[in-house]
């Protein structure tokens, strides 16, 4: 057993030795596709970044990811929403890339060799003795598109998140928002039924007087009666969506009030579904790396230790080279224009969302303008309207009582 041990680490020795020599071939292809390292780095060594901190020092879109800051005024109603939704998130996407990053873990060392047992069914009693030892020294850039797209799968896992995070923050904002809209609706709804209550008033007064027709106040009655149930929806609404609200939060938000004003601009950073693209199109390039080298031959070292040791060198391929190889490596090549052009469609989107986006900013701003000036005459002509109707019913009743006291209305009428 001790022999068998000491064979095995032996033949670790002499397999990272021939990669250490490989990899001094040449400065072009050859070198890049060799996988073996010689350098140990020392994981206790002090000030030793973890592999995790590694990718995050490296990777470009995750120190974007990490450079981005919230649009949320601190403090606010929106910044309160957000926390408390957030709060209560099952964090779905955050375990996808903590499970990502101990694949990149585990990945970042699949250049070294790899050991296990040899189990032979008749002599039970050297399974211990007996290990297999295998050590890849040439595979075409295999292990390295391997580390490469196990690093790209947590960029994509990164971003991910973030959407996660951003699309649960729009859902709890755009409840609020709704809400808070239900609720002025209402008010306004119930602002409106006061005047037009008093407008009902004067309306009734001047059908008893005869000024009016009863159409004309049936007419009124069914506005009033629109309104109310406009008054009704709203506030059944705000009820809803608050509910839901508050359904998705860590703590009740019902007692939020008011809309703060967002400085947002599309130029800050760069959209989401254009990163996320970038890093599929980064993880289908490394895909398409071990899918490529998985139809090439490669060299690898090895073999069995202990009571018949047999180590030496081999050629490994995953699959055979046939008459479609060189077809089959075209498409996989097809594969990184592919992603590309993905980026360029995701650009092309986004582009045009935020345009929409801007238009609808524009087009709301104006709408806001042209309703408060609309709003104000709307106003003036209601008090002009209401102290016409006051004077009319007023000259109405007078002329109706002067013509029953008059002395001329006594007279009978020759014939």
């Amino acid at each position: 057993m001790t022999y068998g041990v000491k064979g095995a680490f032996g033949a670790c020795a002499i397999a990272v030795t021939l990669s250490g020599c490989l990899s001094d071939m040449g400065n072009g292809w050859v070198a890049d596709n060799i996988v073996s390292r010689t350098r140990f780095a020392d994981p206790l060594a002090p000030g030793r970044k973890t592999h995790s901190e590694e990718v995050n020092a490296e990777s470009q879109i995750i120190q974007g990811l990490a450079a981005r800051r919230s649009a949320l005024p601190p403090g606010s109603s929106f910044d309160q929403v957000a926390k408390a939704v957030l709060a209560a998130n099952s964090r779905t996407a955050e375990a996808e890339l903590r499970a990502a990053r101990l694949r990149s873990e585990a990945a970042s060392k699949n250049w070294l060799p790899r050991i296990g047992p040899d189990i032979s069914l008749t002599s039970l009693g050297s399974v211990v003795a007996n290990l297999v030892v295998d050590q890849v020294l040439f595979d075409n850039g295999r292990k390295k598109g391997e580390r490469e797209f196990a690093i790209a799968d947590v960029e994509v896992a990164a971003v991910t998140l973030a959407v996660d995070t951003n699309d649960r923050v729009h859902t709890g904002l755009t409840l609020y928002v709704t809400a808070a809209e239900a609720r002025e609706k209402a008010v306004l709804s119930e602002a409106a039924l006061r005047d037009m209550g008093h407008f009902e008033y004067v309306m009734g007064e001047r059908v008893r007087g005869g000024v009016s027709d009863m159409s004309d106040l049936n007419i009124l009655r069914q506005k009033l009666a629109e309104i109310r149930a406009t008054q009704t929806a709203n506030a059944e609404l705000a009820r809803t969506s608050l509910a839901e609200l508050n359904a998705m939060a860590i703590q009740p938000v019902s007692d939020l009030r008011g809309i703060p004003e967002l400085a947002v601009s599309a130029g800050t950073a760069q959209p989401l579904p254009v990163v996320l693209a970038e890093a599929e199109k980064t993880r289908s390039i490394a895909r398409a790396k071990v899918e490529r080298a998985g139809q090439l031959p490669g060299l690898s070292a090895g073999g069995t230790v202990g009571d018949g040791t047999n180590v030496g060198l081999r050629v490994t391929s995953d699959s055979l080279i046939g008459f479609g190889t060189g077809a089959t490596l075209k498409a996989i090549e097809a594969a990184k224009e592919t992603a590309a052009r993905r980026v360029a469609q995701a650009q092309e989107d986004s582009a045009r969302s935020l345009r929409k986006l801007e238009s609808q900013i524009a087009a709301k701003s104006r709408q806001a303008t042209e309703a408060a000036r609309l709003t104000a005459q709307a106003r003036g002509t209601l008090i002009s309207f209401n102290s016409n109707m006051m004077r009319a019913s007023g000259r109405s009743w007078m002329w109706s009582a002067s013509t029953r006291h008059s002395p001329a209305s006594s007279r009978p009428r020759s014939a």
